[in-house]
């Protein structure tokens, strides 16, 4: 599952390319979604993953896989987010087609295993109550007293020595930190890790005899289905009917079959800038320096500047992250407040709350440098072999200046090709359309100028991608 947004990772994680997609970990250069794929290497009978996300991101997901040479059985498109009963249901629906009833290991795309082996042990001992058609799920031995993650009680505490699913008692939502202290002393609490394994038909039975509105608005979501490219699109006009629910709440509370084993490998949800400082590598002073970093009597910071030299002196406990656009800084125990500051962001309009500078297209992608309400100046990257749509704009024009690779250039019908250093114009008005024939990256200076120049001026004639 890799539908969420992210907001408490904010200015990196925005709603246009959430923390899901990005390569936060210090273990490797792999977004969180990519290392979430890989660490089930080397699990028997696996076979090509389910993805579930956002409409939007179609792309993003896509060209993830693509560059870890994974290709997914299936790419499930929701038109919104409805929580992880409906997206777990819809995945047990798509994966009757590919066979008879197989085990589903249920995974969000933003978390951390630093033990992977531990981990897919772990599976290998949940397949057996799986079989067993038990819910399983899997409950991280808590390391301290956080009020970021809910908890799950079982009937008696886990013996670490001999690892065995035990009966869930009951799950409790988000705790202030005085209950959590208690919560931790007792040894049959584990984290929620929203990591679960069942056979497709057991999950979906569970949930038409627990929840049956829910079971019927995905059956007719999926049955509505369409395919698009490689893409499967969930009916929109049926998901809305489908109730917005956790699968914790629809099912695991309710359900006589759900155990949970515990998981001892290092697990971390990603939710806070705290912490990614608390999973990265740090200096000898406890900080954590990403990009153009400068410190001096700087103590337990999480530092991260992508163009600009960030300089600091005399801090501690800070978070600090400078992009393009927005910098944050912010008590590193107060980070996950950060999906407050969002929300007055969104209120106010203000654009940086869900957009970045960098844009990424099925193409390539652009980066915005310079803008003003009459012109605009972006870099344009088209991948080898990529083309954009044939389009029209209604209130700009365009300059384009190649400063790498070949591009060619349809203005009005008329093919041109343009070498580095050359340049070309776009009236106002031209249907034109760039195209990179070659065999490395096409970069060019896009210069707009005109009456309006936001991205929603455009009108496609024909595009490869079906926008």
């Amino acid at each position: 599952m890799c539908g969420g947004i992210g907001t408490r990772l904010w200015p990196l994680s925005r709603k246009s390319f959430p923390k899901q997609f990005l390569s936060i970990s210090s273990l490797n250069k792999k977004s969180l979604l990519q290392n979430t794929q890989k660490r089930l290497e080397g699990i028997d009978n696996l076979i090509e993953p389910i993805l579930i996300c956002n409409k939007d991101h179609r792309f993003v997901v896509a060209e993830q896989m693509r560059e870890i040479d994974i290709n997914p059985h299936s790419i499930l498109l929701e038109p919104f987010g409805r929580n992880t009963a409906p997206a777990i249901l819809l995945a047990a629906l798509k994966s009757l087609e590919i066979e008879d009833n197989p085990h589903l290991l249920i995974l969000s795309a933003d978390h951390q295993i630093h033990n992977d082996i531990k981990f897919r042990d772990l599976i290998e001992i949940g397949v057996s109550y799986s079989e067993k058609d038990k819910l399983v799920t899997f409950g991280v031995i808590p390391r301290s007293p956080e009020i970021g993650y809910g908890y799950i009680k079982s009937e008696k505490p886990f013996n670490l020595q001999n690892i065995e699913g035990i009966n869930i008692s009951k799950f409790i939502e988000k705790p202030n930190l005085e209950t959590a202290k208690e919560l931790i002393k007792d040894k049959s609490y584990t984290w929620n890790s929203g990591i679960f394994l069942f056979k497709a038909k057991t999950i979906i039975n569970e949930i038409k005899d627990l929840n049956l509105e829910i079971y019927e608005a995905c059956r007719k979501t999926f049955e509505n289905s369409i395919m698009d490219l490689d893409f499967q699109r969930l009916d929109e006009k049926s998901f809305e009917f489908c109730p917005n629910i956790s699968i914790d709440i629809a099912v695991m509370e309710k359900t006589n079959k759900g155990i949970v084993l515990p998981l001892d490998a290092q697990w971390s949800d990603i939710g806070s800038w705290k912490s990614v400082w608390e999973n990265s590598r740090k200096d000898i002073n406890g900080n954590v320096e990403k990009g153009n970093v400068l410190t001096q009597n700087t103590e337990n910071c999480y530092l991260q500047s992508e163009n600009k030299l960030l300089v600091t002196l005399g801090i501690k406990d800070l978070v600090i992250i400078n992009t393009d656009d927005a910098t944050l800084v912010a008590d590193k125990n107060q980070s996950e407040n950060i999906k407050d500051i969002v929300s007055e962001l969104q209120i106010r309009n203000i654009k940086e709350a869900d957009l970045h500078k960098k844009g990424f297209r099925p193409w390539g992608f652009y980066i915005s440098i310079l803008e003003d309400k009459r012109w605009q100046v972006k870099i344009i990257h088209v991948n080898p072999g990529a083309k954009l749509s044939l389009q029209m704009h209604h209130h700009r024009a365009e300059h384009w200046v190649v400063v790498k690779g070949t591009a060619q250039v349809e203005i009005d019908g008329k093919k041109t090709t343009l070498s580095e250093n050359e340049s070309t114009y776009i009236p106002l008005g031209s249907k034109h359309r760039l195209s990179n024939l070659g065999k490395i990256p096409l970069e060019l200076i896009e210069v707009q100028s005109g009456s309006y120049v936001d991205e929603d001026d455009i009108v496609r004639f024909e595009d490869l991608y079906g926008r």
